[in-house]
């Protein structure tokens, strides 16, 4: 098991509170924009933080060494906040990219799939538990 660095651990909150507060900013804006008859907020923001965790990406492997608090702060925190989304995304581009094609329309399937029954489940127990 990987030792918890205190640095990262700050890092990553102070990234997740700037990207919990920016994904608000942003789906809100849109929303305003576009109306809310498609969650058009929330597509924007996962677009969006795909597209930049794959700069982040391509900048840190190519252009920019970035220290492990700074990585921490962008990817798992700004951006784990911002949406989780862009890792979804990122992954299933690295396995279409190995040519693991059975991989990615496995990630793609489940990942749906099971959110998609979280949020049933988490409904039919808020309203077990929860209603009137």
């Amino acid at each position: 098991m990987q030792t918890l660095h205190i640095g990262q651990l700050i890092a990553v909150g102070l990234g997740g509170s700037l990207g919990a507060m920016a994904r608000f900013v942003v789906s809100n804006q849109v929303h305003h924009w576009l109306g809310r008859d498609f969650v058009w907020g929330t597509l924007t923001v996962n677009v969006f933080g795909s597209f930049i965790l794959g700069l982040l990406t391509i900048l840190m492997i190519d252009k920019v060494q970035l220290s492990v608090e700074m990585r921490s702060f962008l990817i798992v925190g700004f951006l784990g906040a911002f949406t989780t989304f862009s890792t979804f995304s990122f992954e299933t581009y690295s396995y279409l990219q190995a040519g693991e094609v059975t991989k990615a329309m496995l990630n793609i399937g489940v990942s749906v799939v099971s959110a998609l029954l979280a949020v049933w489940l988490g409904i039919l127990t808020g309203k077990h538990f929860f209603s009137a």
